[in-house]
């Protein structure tokens, strides 16, 4: 690790950078990206061939006070099972443009709280998924779970219905800590629904929990990371909590006095990491960590894993279809985003039309930087040479974007042979190593702290 005094002078405490979950990131989609196009690139999808779903439900019964996710609350069940029937909707018209034999290997369902959908909701929900195509063998259906805002019968529905991993949500669980951010959540309700999960069968868990929250101290977390540790999650998120209240209101409910500085916050990861490191778990990336047994550390040593808006993942398809109000979805020809208010989705859904509002088409050297920049944050090297004949580009192209990168960012990476690679001591700085191949103009305050 380098030292406080290095990181300083490289601006790690005081930069905003992208988390580049997306090339370009979702700030820099325009409007007018169409049903016309979208169902074109549907169309597109060859015969036979298998591709990721997400699913996006934007309810919550709480609105939990750190979020930044695009969500709204409801205190009945009327509003879910509209948005249901629309999403049933929106995925007969998927299914009337596909061609035949598609069919899912990987399902997510995400939030808002997924598991806020009453039991037959989740049975109409799965069955008329399955219906636009089925999962392929060895699919992965994963479902995030709010342990606050789920019980057996649901469990039940969602295990019938092929769920075999589960996502759950800790954040801390320091009861102070969960007051400040409005996440009420004990340890004995969250291993309450992790017992009840595998009663069920589903032994696949991760766990996202958050670092950078208000009134963390190094003790805090280490109760919070030895407790999530200690219920056995094999996948594990960790996060920096992005205090954006100019982005999400209620967020201003929160003190910023309480905040961890960002020096502070680089304290606390470097905790919780040597601790899942101590306990077995492999360093995947920035912030993932994961038991060699897990499907995503088999990748990452096999070397196919991927980066997208879920984070890392072992998916390799090459359409990430999304469906609901505000899901992006990537297709070989670039993003697409449905319309993010729910009634303005659900009223498109309702009359047969796809509801994507804004996108980007890919264009110019996009992909090529976007490889550059997923290999950085997944291997902390990237092949430029393999990368340009991937992309069918001189490799003169990819190292005249190197250019710059150690009089911005000294002693942070090595180029030999054509392979860029970061420093182990500069990881630390690895968004804004990526940030430098980087074509589009950034506005810093949408992003989230570099550390």
């Amino acid at each position: 690790m380098q030292t406080l005094t290095q990181l300083r002078r490289l601006g790690l405490f005081d930069a905003r950078v992208p988390r580049y979950t997306s090339y370009p990131t979702a700030p820099h989609f325009k409007p007018g990206l169409g049903p016309d196009t979208l169902a074109d690139w549907i169309k597109a999808i060859p015969q036979g061939d298998k591709i990721s779903l997400y699913v996006h439900i934007p309810f919550c019964r709480r609105l939990c006070w750190f979020c930044a996710c695009r969500t709204q609350g409801t205190s009945t069940a009327e509003p879910v099972a509209a948005y249901v029937e629309s999403l049933k909707q929106e995925l007969s018209t998927i299914k009337g443009l596909l061609a035949p034999g598609i069919s899912m290997e990987h399902l997510h369902w995400g939030g808002g709280t997924p598991t806020l959908l009453q039991p037959e909701m989740i049975t109409d929900l799965t069955a008329a998924i399955l219906d636009t195509m089925p999962l392929a063998d060895n699919a992965q259906f994963s479902v995030e779970i709010d342990p606050s805002e789920v019980d057996g019968a649901r469990m039940d529905a969602l295990a019938a219905g092929g769920m075999n991993r589960a996502s759950i949500g800790v954040q801390d669980f320091d009861p102070m800590i969960q007051e400040v951010i409005g996440r009420p959540q004990s340890y004995e309700v969250t291993k309450e629904t992790v017992d009840g999960l595998r009663a069920r069968g589903i032994d696949s868990l991760n766990m996202d929990i958050l670092y950078g929250l208000p009134h963390q101290n190094t003790a805090r977390i280490t109760d919070s990371v030895e407790k999530l540790i200690s219920l056995g999650p094999d996948r594990v998120a960790l996060f920096g909590y992005a205090h954006v209240p100019w982005m999400a209101r209620r967020q201003t409910l929160i003190p910023t006095e309480a905040l961890p500085s960002a020096e502070e916050r680089l304290e606390l990861y470097n905790t919780a990491r040597d601790l899942f490191i101590a306990n077995g778990y492999d360093e995947i990336g920035i912030d993932h960590f994961a038991l060699p047994t897990d499907g995503l550390a088999k990748a990452h040593k096999a070397g196919t894993m991927k980066r997208n808006f879920q984070g890392y993942t072992e998916d390799t398809s090459k359409v990430l279809m999304g469906v609901g109000a505000s899901s992006i979805a990537r297709y070989p020809q670039g993003y697409a985003q449905n319309e993010p208010a729910t009634a303005k989705y659900q009223a498109a859904a309702r009359a047969g039309t796809l509801a994507s509002a804004k996108g980007h088409v890919f264009s110019g050297d996009d992909i090529a930087r976007g490889r550059v920049i997923e290999e950085l944050l997944c291997y902390f090297r990237a092949d430029l040479a393999a990368i340009a004949q991937e992309q069918n580009l001189p490799v003169e192209t990819l190292l005249g974007w190197v250019e710059g990168l150690e009089a911005a960012m000294p002693d942070t990476t090595t180029l030999i042979d054509n392979v860029l690679a970061i420093r182990d001591s500069a990881r630390p700085v690895a968004r804004m190593i990526a940030r430098h191949f980087d074509a589009y103009d950034m506005n810093e305050s949408g992003h989230s702290q570099a550390v």
